[in-house]
């Protein structure tokens, strides 16, 4: 499970900066978001009418331990950075949301910034109070949001051809892989969450990437593609998209609301498998996912291949991004 750096995952977050989310009614009324601690059970918080998502470039080394990646929008690069406590906010018609707090600290180990990781969407000019806040979820619920996941009657592969509903396969069960043939499976789980903001699965509709039927994923989950031509400019035929870049609102939607059934598959090393017949991969062990997954499945578990070309957003970030995707495989 030792990488160097250049073989790890880069890994980005949308955060908020702590002094866009401030207390307007409690104990620390004015006062801008902080560390755990000194955060109040029953305040009430309002987001700034402006307030930006800004992208965290994390890297996260096996050894243990989060820094800020190169490239990153906001932060120092090279700084660490701690997870410093989940809170659970209210929003007035009830609706519950998960925020992660994470902590930037200098050389000298002093606070350089604080930013709130909101795991569902904040509105501005809506009053959340916190009514609760703790460190035990803290690193599962930070695994969860990367995890992917399959949803339950998502049909696999198998190494026969058959294509069989996830959550009828068991571990031993032989699945088609593109790189390495039959491999069989060895663990599944299944988790049930709220679907909404990072929970909230995504649609891709049939023939959106010559799929034959609709496949539901987590947003983190990311599908392969291999293309003919390079149509959206990413130097390399073999591409990783996650599936949540590719949401344009019609072939590829969000599903905002109610629950989801998440299924995640794991083999002896991390493969492209073929989910509803588009290349997709299954969930990956690594320092950030491990927190939301047995911790036996560590041992044999061999250091995973690299599939592809991890596509940014800024390639993606365009209307048509799905059909230059589903003609560059093709043609």
């Amino acid at each position: 499970m030792n990488q160097p750096a250049t073989e790890r995952q880069i890994q980005n977050v949308l955060a908020l900066a702590a002094g866009d989310i401030r207390v307007t009614t409690g104990v620390n009324q004015g006062d801008a978001l902080s560390i755990l601690d000194e955060i109040e059970v029953d305040d009430i918080y309002h987001l700034a009418d402006d307030a930006p998502l800004r992208r965290l470039a994390l890297d996260i080394p096996a050894q243990g331990g989060i820094r800020i990646a190169p490239g990153t929008e906001a932060g120092q690069p090279g700084a660490a950075l701690h997870l410093d406590g989940a809170l659970v906010l209210m929003a007035p018609d009830g609706r519950t949301l998960d925020a992660i707090v994470l902590v930037e600290v200098d050389a000298d180990s002093a606070i350089a910034a604080i930013y709130l990781l909101p795991l569902a969407r904040l509105h501005p000019r809506t009053p959340y109070r916190v009514i609760s806040k703790d460190r035990d979820e803290l690193r599962r619920r930070f695994a969860q949001a990367a995890c992917a996941s399959f949803t339950r009657g998502t049909r696999i592969t198998l190494a026969s051809g058959a294509q069989v509903p996830i959550e009828d396969l068991r571990p031993g069960d032989r699945v088609l892989t593109r790189d390495d043939g039959a491999q069989a499976v060895r663990w599944i789980g299944q988790t049930t969450l709220r679907a909404t903001g990072e929970f909230a699965p995504v649609r891709i509709r049939a023939g959106a990437l010559n799929n034959a039927a609709d496949l539901i994923v987590s947003p983190s989950h990311r599908l392969f593609v291999y293309q003919r031509t390079d149509r959206i400019g990413a130097g390399r035929a073999e591409l990783l998209v996650q599936a949540r870049h590719l949401v344009n609102g019609d072939s590829v939607i969000r599903m905002d609301g109610g629950f989801v059934d998440y299924v995640q598959l794991i083999f002896d090393r991390h493969h492209i498998v073929y989910a509803e017949g588009i290349a997709a991969e299954s969930t990956l062990i690594e320092p950030r996912t491990l927190p939301a997954l047995p911790a036996e499945l560590l041992a044999g578990h061999r250091a995973r291949r690299t599939h592809g070309l991890d596509v940014q957003q800024s390639l993606l970030d365009r209307p048509d991004a799905i059909d230059l995707l589903r003609r560059a495989s093709t043609s």
